[in-house]
């Protein structure tokens, strides 16, 4: 178990800490703010606290994102990778330390803590090769003697609003991109898991300091969740992008919308189903939904949380699901071989419970897990819930917790309408070996979803894809393929070479 004193002395994270910073001499005080608990999930004890920002640190951040934007947009685009880069490499010189924050903070495996890290490295290593590779293309004008091309412009400064589950890989895959198309960035993390942006922060400045890059990445925690309306209102940011529910997603569309050429990026609710057809391989299918309902605790967007089965192979794949869920081990994050810990907070495990307990008063059968483990800490049992109907409200909604409905069907029609019949649409998967259903699935009569696997779990995303879905889950995309269009503005160009215009018959000049 590693020291948790060192890694936060590691990161300058002191007892009570700033919430705001506008560059590398630029946090704010914590004199006469309310202070927010940086909270353990797996033990409920208090790692640190934040002294929340008031408004006016707010208009400190956001006024150096401004300034400093004027003349970010003017540095050379691969230049700008290079600030972005740098920051992956001081992240991969702390690995270790920056899982423990983040295992801290969310509660999760030091195994899954790394990984995160390791995403938001890939991240940047990404972006830096995409700075020199934000094309436009040449068109063909048809006016003689004219040249025609789009290129891609910044868009000014970019507000991200993250949630508590994936704490360092969401300000990455947003704000690395941003910060390449010539944008600054403020972050407003979730105040479940502030250690996270502290320390990230910390690395920034250090990079930004060695740069001469200061105000390029700024932070915004606030003291209470309304000041984030701030970021959301403010017509300086060109650019909200926001991860968390639906309902603060619509309010955030609903805000933004109300000045025109400003935008907002959503990636909400996931309520993600995965088909398994008479064909499947059952134990690959058991190992990937396995690994999709119960890593992260279920903390995940793309948690598998429906399995849609083939009637014929129900009862087979329920078994070994059981087998398999059996076998996870579930404690302390910090302890060598814990493969999942805890829930977030006491209302996620509430919420855990509320939707157990819905499941079974409407007939469905809990055959695996379905409590509260008592310990010290947030933690539960991963359930495997059968019997299940597709349109009972728990199924329809997403509960962030590691709970798998299992639903039968008769052909691949129905299944395809039943995996397709939530409101949300992130990631979706199918196990089989038949290429028709394959196909239908990945066609347009077929998954409706963002993102679709086949024969893998819905979990696990490559930072080469862009990653986003549709319908509930709000439509943005960010992370890789072209998702860097999102954070810059398009331009037509037409440039008149033949010294000539329509008008020279007509103008004696």
């Amino acid at each position: 178990m590693f020291d948790t004193q060192e890694v936060l002395r590691q990161f300058g994270i002191q007892p009570i800490h700033a919430g705001a910073c506008s560059g590398p001499q630029g946090w704010s005080t914590t004199e006469d703010r309310a202070l927010i608990d940086a909270v353990n999930p797996a033990d409920e004890t208090v790692t640190a606290r934040v002294a929340g920002a008031n408004a006016v640190d707010y208009e400190t951040v956001m006024a150096a994102a401004v300034a400093t934007q004027q003349s970010w947009r003017m540095v050379p685009a691969p230049r700008r990778g290079e600030l972005v880069l740098r920051i992956g490499q001081l992240a991969t010189e702390h690995l270790e330390g920056l899982a423990a924050i983040v295992a801290l903070d969310t509660g999760k495996s030091l195994m899954e803590a790394g990984s995160e890290v390791k995403e938001l490295v890939d991240m940047a290593t990404f972006a830096a090769g995409q700075s020199r590779m934000l094309y436009g293309f040449t068109q063909q004008s048809q006016r003689a003697k004219h040249r025609m091309y789009d290129q891609w412009l910044p868009l000014g400064v970019v507000g991200v609003i993250s949630a508590y589950n994936f704490p360092a890989a969401v300000w990455a895959q947003n704000g690395f991109l941003a910060a390449i198309g010539g944008n600054t960035v403020v972050w407003k993390p979730s105040p479940k898991v502030p250690l996270t942006a502290l320390a990230l922060q910390h690395l920034s400045n250090i990079a930004m300091e060695e740069m001469g890059f200061e105000g390029v990445f700024t932070l915004f925690i606030p003291e209470r969740n309304e000041l984030a309306e701030l970021l959301v209102a403010d017509a300086r940011v060109a650019l909200v992008s926001f991860t968390g529910s639906t309902t603060v997603g619509r309010k955030v569309a609903s805000v933004v919308g109300r000045t025109l050429g400003r935008r907002y990026m959503l990636e909400c609710s996931g309520n993600n189903g995965c088909i398994v057809d008479e064909t499947a391989d059952l134990k690959l299918a058991a190992r990937s939904i396995t690994f999709g309902a119960v890593g992260t605790t279920g903390q995940r967007c793309t948690s598998t949380r429906r399995v849609i089965v083939h009637r014929s192979v129900e009862g087979e794949l329920v078994e070994l699901l059981k087998k398999s869920f059996a076998q996870i081990r579930i404690g302390d994050p910090r302890e060598p071989g814990v493969v999942v810990g805890p829930l977030v907070d006491k209302a996620a495990v509430g919420h855990f419970e509320s939707a157990v307990r819905d499941a079974a008063a409407l007939g469905g059968q809990v055959v695996f897990g379905g409590r509260r483990i008592d310990r010290p800490g947030h933690y539960v049992e991963p359930t495997l819930i059968t019997q299940v109907r597709p349109e009972w409200p728990c199924v329809q909604h997403e509960t962030f917790a590691p709970i798998v409905y299992v639903v039968a069907y008769d052909t691949i029609e129905e299944a395809i309408d039943i995996h397709n019949g939530v409101p949300q649409g992130l990631a979706s998967g199918i196990h089989s070996t038949n290429l028709g259903n394959i196909e239908l699935f990945l066609s347009a009569a077929g998954s409706d979803c963002g993102i679709a696997k086949v024969n893998m779990g819905t979990t696990g995303a490559d930072i080469g894809a862009a990653f986003g879905g549709e319908k509930e889950t709000g439509g943005g995309r960010t992370a890789g393929s072209d998702a860097w269009k999102g954070y810059m503005r398009r331009q037509s160009v037409c440039i008149n070479w033949g010294g000539e215009s329509p008008w020279d018959s007509r103008l004696k000049l």
